[in-house]
């Protein structure tokens, strides 16, 4: 069923429910504390919850930020925010994978 909430509530009440639900490592691993449930199933490619950033055409929208859009995805894509990316982690986990140059 669907609870309308985001990912947070969505593993409490699961916990709650005693059920099972998908959901991403990062909140995973923030709440687990407070849960009870388990993780059954992790790793498969599958289940890759890969983001990914783009500018908006500034010639299709002209009043888009189109400058700073490209700032903004160099930031990202740079070395420096992808080692930052893979050492962010909560309890030794780590909560999110740099992507920059993996392929599906």
């Amino acid at each position: 069923f669907s609870i309308g909430q985001g990912m947070g509530e969505t593993l409490l009440v699961a916990n709650e429910k005693l059920g099972y639900t998908l959901t991403d490592r990062g909140t995973f691993i923030a709440l687990r504390n407070n849960l009870a449930l388990v993780i059954i199933r992790e790793g498969d490619p599958v289940l890759l919850n890969q983001y990914g950033v783009m500018a908006v055409n500034p010639k299709l929208h002209p009043h888009v930020r189109y400058e700073q859009a490209l700032q903004y995805i160099h930031f990202l894509t740079s070395a420096e925010t992808q080692t930052l990316i893979e050492a962010f982690r909560i309890d030794g986990e780590t909560l999110f994978f740099p992507g920059l140059g993996v392929e599906e």
